[in-house]
């Protein structure tokens, strides 16, 4: 499949890491001293990036183009 990578920021890289890794919202909110509304904008941010519904098709993504 011919997906084309996303232009991502570091913050987007570091949560869509931990999202691959099965960290929740609230997790990865703790985990880097963010807010929960703050996580959740930023996985709407990825989905919108990926031009992906779910999660899931984000992670997909993420492995056919080899960033995870």
């Amino acid at each position: 499949m011919n997906t084309k990578m996303p232009k991502l920021s570091s913050k987007e890289m570091t949560i869509l890491r931990m999202i691959a890794d099965g960290k929740t919202s609230p997790q990865i909110a703790e985990s880097l001293c963010l807010s929960l509304a703050t996580i959740k904008w930023y996985r709407k941010c990825i989905r919108a990036k990926f031009e992906a519904d779910t999660t899931v098709e984000v992670i997909r993504k993420a492995i056919e183009i080899g960033i995870i």
